[in-house]
């Protein structure tokens, strides 16, 4: 398994992250992909990912956070993305829900990883909160003007969008949600998303799949992502486990070069 989405510079990894990837590891966790979510905090993110041989990273800004990297350009973000360990532009995106950034802002610093993701031919990891009109408009508009190559992570959207982000050959991450017992809506529409385009994420520490929601989320519960993922598909979770790892490759296709 790939573990696609792994948020492990914070507080919450400081004490035991051997460990952590030990048993994650032990899982059948063969590679790991570390999210930048601030432009500041790339230096930690890739001290991270350089001292693995089985991790990588990405480079960007969360939306929350576009308010204050207004100086953010993407050549920036492309200089940062010339080193071997960087293999994703992002994580950006739409968040209406909890507005910490203005729209303006917010879009602006989405058209900038859009650029840098269309000069470098890296992936470009989507956060879409409460956005998903907007979203899907930016992206149609973008990809006229150049081809960029689109994952909408820990989806969670609606139907309208998964549709439009698939004609534009978009991939699409699944995480613990998708084992939530509210998550109905979540799985109706991944239920129509091919498993070829589908790509297993744990966010962790964020959002423990069941049976370990309510405890700190790590990377060797990808496992019980697979299983969900499985459950839904109605395949054996070994296929789902070699589909998604294979689809993973194709999307970070940095990472297989190396």
């Amino acid at each position: 398994m790939f573990d696609t989405h792994v948020n492990l510079h914070g507080e919450a990894f400081a004490g035991d992250l051997q460990e952590v990837l030990a048993r994650a590891r032990e899982a059948g966790v063969r590679r790991f992909l570390a999210i930048c979510d601030r432009f500041d905090n790339f230096p930690a993110v890739y001290a991270i990912a350089k001292a693995e041989v089985d991790m990588w990273c990405s480079v960007g800004t969360h939306p929350h956070h576009a308010k204050d990297f207004t100086h953010l350009t993407a050549g920036m973000l492309i200089e940062a993305a010339r080193d071997a360990k960087v293999v994703a532009i992002g994580e950006t995106g739409l968040d209406f829900h909890y507005g910490y950034s203005p729209e303006k802002e917010q879009v602006s610093c989405l058209q900038a990883h859009i650029s840098a993701a269309r000069e470098t031919n890296l992936p470009l990891i989507l956060h879409t909160r409460e956005a998903d009109d907007l979203m899907a408009d930016i992206l149609e508009a973008e990809m006229a003007n150049g081809a960029f190559r689109p994952l909408l992570h820990c989806y969670t959207g609606g139907e309208g969008l998964a549709k439009r982000a698939l004609a534009l050959g978009a991939y699409f991450s699944v995480s613990g949600i998708l084992s939530f017992k509210s998550a109905k809506d979540v799985r109706a529409v991944m239920s129509d998303i091919p498993i070829e385009r589908i790509i297993l994420e744990t966010d962790c520490p964020y959002l423990a799949p069941m049976p370990m929601r309510g405890r700190r989320n790590e990377p060797a519960f990808l496992v019980h992502v697979a299983e969900a993922l499985a459950a839904l598909k109605g395949m054996p979770v070994d296929e789902v486990k070699a589909i998604t790892e294979a689809n993973a490759l194709t999307l970070f296709s940095k990472v297989s070069a190396t």
